[in-house]
């Protein structure tokens, strides 16, 4: 794969985000990972992809963050 193209396809954007193209297919049809059709075939921004696992990466470590503050908070210590 080429890391220079800003297009991917099925497999190019699997094998950049480490999941299976049965996995992207599920993301794809869920809507919760960015994609565009062109003809008939799912295609994915490198661009849109890096944001959005900049997204996750912040949104589960403010989860991550919430849940120790709790776990604190349970046990009195604040």
């Amino acid at each position: 794969m080429a890391d220079s193209r800003e297009v991917m396809n099925i497999r190019q954007a699997s094998q950049y985000l480490g999941v299976s193209a049965d996995t992207l297919y599920k993301y794809v049809n869920e809507q919760k990972i960015p994609a565009f059709k062109l003809g008939n075939r799912w295609r994915f921004k490198k661009s849109k992809l890096d944001q959005w696992m900049e997204e996750q990466s912040a949104e589960t470590e403010t989860k991550g963050k919430k849940k120790a503050k709790a776990s604190v908070k349970a046990a009195g210590v604040l």
